[in-house]
């Protein structure tokens, strides 16, 4: 059983371009990709300059490609992160959510996600205060669609280190405090999980009192660390039966748009093929589908170096034999592997902690 399969554009580092967006939901549409969340860290006028409006142009931008997604059969939404409002969700507060959520609404939005990620959680009634402000949305907007990401979306003991240690019972909480139609994502046991089970996903609907919008941190690729790789190799450790226990599966891509079509297409592969499915053989497909025979089976054979050894490990000999490689195709996806190479996709820790 195939969930709804749909793009979260969450992380951190350089910004697609529209075009990009654009180029990659024509790609992965026709396999089953039916929602996409606007939501880079990149834009900071959905972060921490999230009371600043977009200009015209920008706002015209994101008007054009939510009727380009709409054209495709793609449910378009934003994710917006309102940092820390709810310390004070005073009279002042509410005046420039409503501002903000006018303006998105003006611009086509009518799917909202609330991200509360990447904020301290040192509160031992936030699931309350953040419930109320998703509960003061619905009731102040003409939002279609709601969804939440917890402060604590995993149960991985890095958020606690991170954003101060969550307070008890708060992911049973929040489900307590949210409207019933109101969308919970989940990234897994980890915040990049390795796999995926069924028995999990049942624990986390139990407490969240609904099943969970997976969030996949794979085929992701920003950070310091993660951004020295490429993320090409087809979806593993989430079996079909994953898709009677979410509401979607929404994947965070990588940092390069055309080769995050790759394992993006392998994902709906492993839902339709179940127990069939294998990864390899569904990567050389994907890429092949995606850059061509030469060109995807060239990378197929370079994914040693290209996702295991990454920046860190290719001697100069073997980066420059593979730049002479890539030189030699004009395909965007060649392009994006010379510009990484390059080190232009390099994703410091100051930029994390910035965006």
């Amino acid at each position: 059983m195939q969930p709804p399969l749909g793009i979260i554009e969450g992380f951190y580092g350089p910004n697609w371009s529209w075009h990009e967006r654009q180029q990659v939901m024509r790609t992965l549409a026709p396999h089953g990709y039916s929602f996409y969340w606007y939501a880079p860290k990149g834009d900071a006028l959905l972060r921490r300059q999230w009371q600043q409006l977009h200009s015209q142009e920008e706002a015209q931008q994101l008007r054009q490609f939510a009727g380009q997604c709409e054209n495709l059969g793609v449910g378009f939404g934003v994710g917006l992160s309102p940092y820390e409002i709810y310390r004070s969700f005073d009279a002042s507060a509410k005046e420039a959510l409503q501002t903000k959520l006018t303006h998105l609404a003006d611009m086509g939005v009518s799917r909202l996600a609330l991200l509360f990620d990447d904020m301290p959680g040192d509160l031992p009634a936030l699931a309350d205060r953040q419930a109320e402000v998703v509960d003061w949305v619905q009731n102040h907007s003409a939002m279609e669609h709601l969804a939440v990401c917890p402060t604590y979306y995993s149960d991985d003991p890095v958020l606690d280190r991170v954003f101060a240690r969550r307070p008890a019972n708060y992911l049973e909480r929040l489900g307590q405090q949210l409207a019933p139609d109101v969308e919970v994502f989940w990234t897994g046991e980890e915040v990049c999980s390795r796999a995926l089970s069924s028995g999990h996903l049942r624990s986390v609907k139990q407490r969240l009192g609904r099943a969970p919008l997976i969030w996949d941190n794979y085929p992701v690729n920003d950070g310091d660390r993660m951004s020295r790789h490429l993320h090409l190799r087809g979806f593993t450790g989430r079996p079909a039966t994953l898709g009677g226990e979410v509401t979607g599966h929404a994947i965070n891509p990588a940092l390069q748009p055309t080769l995050t079509c790759i394992p993006a297409i392998t994902l709906a592969q492993s839902y339709r093929q179940g127990d069939d499915y294998a990864y390899l053989a569904a990567t050389r497909l994907a890429a092949v589908g995606v850059l061509g025979e030469e060109l995807g089976g060239l990378v197929c054979d370079d994914l040693l170096s290209l996702e295991d050894a990454g920046l860190g490990r290719l001697s100069e000999k073997r980066k420059h034999e593979l730049k002479q490689r890539y030189k030699a195709f004009d395909h965007p996806g060649a392009r994006e592997i010379l510009a990484w190479l390059e080190g232009t996709y390099q994703v410091t820790d100051e930029v994390v902690q910035t965006q």
